[in-house]
């Protein structure tokens, strides 16, 4: 589904994001990326929708190279991938049905989506993808009257109207707090293993890589040092990809944790 070969990406300013990587993902994988802050996981997110490009190597979706695509071909590649941001990405001030039918975008012309004129179809898959998700009762509700757990849904439903063949989650819960965060991500488990999507998670906490992925991959100054299944991901080898011991807060338990203890009565 995705193959990465010898992809590299310098900065104008000589840092290296990557550095030489090689990466297979097959077509229905849960793969979560860890690392430390810099240490390349969003620019290797980005480089494979082009929202990044490199200066080296190649990136094969479905076997076609959409590092060399242009026009039309790089359109018809990038309507198969969705994105999900950790600022959600959503029209603030429009409705969230309005919001879902963005996702529809690519597959009209640019006039026909500039005055809002949807089939019913699109109108309907906009709607399934909300009742999938739950919060098909806010339809007709601003995005910006939302919690911020209901607004990565809706960026969720977005990418379920695509009907994208892979999904990309650039640290889509580091904004939600401890619950929420749970919601979220059972959401996209549910939809990976629903139908079958592949999806690639940039995470923070060690804990939701492990409970949630099925691969893991660990990213070191731009550099694959990890890429195994969840089995071998021990604290050992999350002290080889940080450089440190994992840190507390680096744990979505330590949180919570710290939630309840703020919470208990003093005595």
């Amino acid at each position: 589904m995705i193959e990465l070969r010898n992809v590299s990406k310098t900065y104008p300013n000589g840092t290296k994001g990557l550095d030489g990587i090689n990466l297979k993902i097959e077509k229905g994988e849960f793969v979560a990326i860890v690392g430390l802050s810099g240490a390349g996981k969003s620019t290797l997110l980005r480089s494979m929708n082009r929202l990044h490009d490199i200066t080296e190597g190649d990136i094969l979706i479905d076997g076609n190279s959409i590092t060399q695509a242009a026009g039309k071909e790089l359109r018809t590649i990038r309507r198969d991938i969705g994105m999900i941001f950790q600022s959600f990405n959503l029209v603030k001030r429009s409705s969230v049905l309005r919001n879902v039918l963005a996702g529809r975008v690519g597959y009209h012309s640019t006039l026909r989506t500039l005055f809002g004129a949807f089939p019913n179809e699109d109108v309907e898959l906009a709607f399934q993808a909300l009742d999938r998700v739950n919060i098909v009762e806010k339809a007709y509700a601003r995005a910006d009257e939302l919690s911020g757990g209901q607004q990565q849904r809706v960026a969720i439903a977005r990418v379920l109207a695509q009907e994208a063949k892979i999904v990309l989650a650039d640290e889509p819960v580091a904004s939600l707090d401890p619950l929420t965060t749970k919601q979220v991500m059972d959401d996209l488990k549910r939809i990976n293993q629903e139908l079958d999507i592949t999806t690639i998670v940039n995470l923070h906490f060690i804990d939701l890589a492990r409970e949630y992925a099925t691969r893991i991959i660990g990213l070191r100054a731009g550099q694959v040092v990890f890429d195994g299944p969840v089995s071998e991901a021990t604290d050992e080898r999350f002290a080889e990809i940080y450089g440190r011991p994992i840190d507390q807060d680096e744990l979505l338990e330590a949180r919570l944790a710290d939630i309840a203890a703020a919470k208990e009565p003093v005595r």
